[in-house]
């Protein structure tokens, strides 16, 4: 793949030629998709700013001719509906196979994660119900730009057969397989109602003065699909608190519709975006960034095994089975793993890490084992079982610390419970023992 690289004098230069009359006095680069574009911003004699956004390859070429469908798509109802701006073309020009776009620049600043965070609570509101009004805009308007439009089983089946990729590089931790496996096949945490998705959301597309978000840019990947999809850039922020607040917003926003599992798919798509780093790396043959995601692979498999990572699935993962004591008294409960793990934040390639969505949902022993430890407890020895089987009341009922002069005199003056004195002397016998064994 043969790449262009320009820099901010020449995308000022090219901006006269896309729009008439554009006489610029000032520019500077801004950051981008790095891999994928080359921006600038650039002033003219009037004082107007304008963003140059130049496509440094085919692929990105496409994003981009798919954004001007998808802004052109939105009609004047969907653009009033939004509680930001959306981007305006100004002009193009093409060079070769590639087109550059220039649009007219928004009001506000791009922010920084850390600004994000201590800007507040406002902020933070702001910003769950600007992604609850993209995932409510109709997907008639994707669909009428030839947008992308997938179900909630195609996402998760497209999801496995990436994961088969990923296996095949044999450069993945196999924790790290196996725990995505699980998440990918528990269908409980696919079903969901697919919506639009802006589908590069981050903090650099975002506009924002005065603790709101005044303009949403970069809508190259817009499509119906995954929510979750536009949260997985949250864990990359280290304040649980703030992303608590986006979704809490988010969730208000849209009321029953708002899908409850949103926050562990988010997770999901952040630790599994390093698998899809690898495999872009690999077919791309750039050794570095191979070398660099597999370090991050590495690193984010340790926090795990360390921290037990964020929850994914809904249903908990089978523990391997443990050899079973002599004793089933002596089991001892497996210790919860924690919840919390560090993130992992990365230079963008899609939105990296493991995020921390909270949940409720215990990570221990799993119900069939605490009915398996509940149950052991109560029964006595596997020979006082074997025992005791031709009576129906439970061995466990018997008082196991009564002297044996008095068990004896109990059994004469007392017949069985089938009526025959002969059948309480095995259950006596065995009975003896296990007292011993107490002492």
């Amino acid at each position: 793949m043969e790449l262009v690289k320009r820099t901010a004098m020449e995308l000022a230069a090219i901006a006269t030629a896309a729009v008439p009359g554009l006489t610029p006095v000032g520019f500077a680069a801004l950051s981008d998709d790095a891999e994928d574009f080359d921006s600038a911003l650039v002033v003219d004699a009037l004082k107007h700013r304008w963003r140059v956004r130049s496509p440094r390859h085919d692929e990105a070429s496409m994003r981009l001719e798919a954004e001007l469908s998808a802004l052109r798509a939105f009609s004047a109802k969907v653009r009033a509906s939004l509680p930001f701006s959306l981007p305006a073309v100004a002009g193009t020009v093409r060079q070769g196979p590639l087109r550059t776009f220039v649009y007219k620049d928004m009001p506000g600043h791009v922010p920084s994660l850390d600004e994000l965070v201590d800007v507040g609570s406002n902020l933070a509101k702001s910003l769950g119900n600007c992604m609850a009004a993209i995932h409510q805009i109709p997907d008639e308007a994707v669909e009428v730009a030839g947008l992308p439009t997938y179900t909630a089983d195609e996402i998760r089946q497209r999801k496995l057969n990436e994961l088969d990729t990923a296996a095949a590089t044999g450069k993945v931790p196999s924790r790290l397989l196996r725990r995505w496996e699980h998440a990918m096949e528990d269908v409980a945490l696919w079903r969901f109602n697919a919506a639009v998705v802006h589908g590069d959301f981050d903090e650099e597309q975002l506009q924002i003065s005065h603790s709101s978000i005044t303009a949403v840019k970069g809508w190259t990947d817009l499509h119906v699909g995954d929510p979750a999809d536009d949260f997985a850039w949250l864990s990359a922020i280290e304040d649980q608190s703030f992303s608590e607040r986006v979704f809490s917003a988010y969730v208000e926003a849209r009321g029953k519709a708002a899908d409850p599992h949103i926050m562990r798919r988010a997770a999901l798509a952040a630790e599994f975006a390093l698998a899809q780093w690898l495999v872009k790396s690999l077919d791309s043959k750039d050794y570095e960034r191979i070398a660099e995601a597999e370090e991050m692979l590495r690193e984010l498999d340790q926090n795990i095994a360390e921290y037990g990572g964020q929850p994914l699935s809904v249903v908990e993962a089978p523990r391997p089975l443990a050899a079973q004591p002599e004793t089933s008294s002596q089991k001892v409960p497996e210790k919860p793993v924690a919840i919390t793990a560090p993130s992992i934040n990365t230079d963008k390639v899609t939105a990296l890490a493991a995020e921390p969505p909270n949940s409720s949902t215990p990570q221990g022993a799993s119900p069939q084992d605490q009915q398996d430890s509940g149950e052991s407890a109560d029964q006595p020895t596997a020979d006082a079982d074997e025992a005791g089987s031709d009576s129906s009341t439970p061995s466990k009922q018997e008082p196991a610390q009564k002297p044996a002069d008095q068990e004896k005199e109990a059994a004469e003056a007392q017949p069985s419970a089938d009526g025959t004195a002969d059948a309480q002397k095995p259950a006596r016998d065995e009975n003896e023992p296990a007292k011993d064994a107490g002492k």
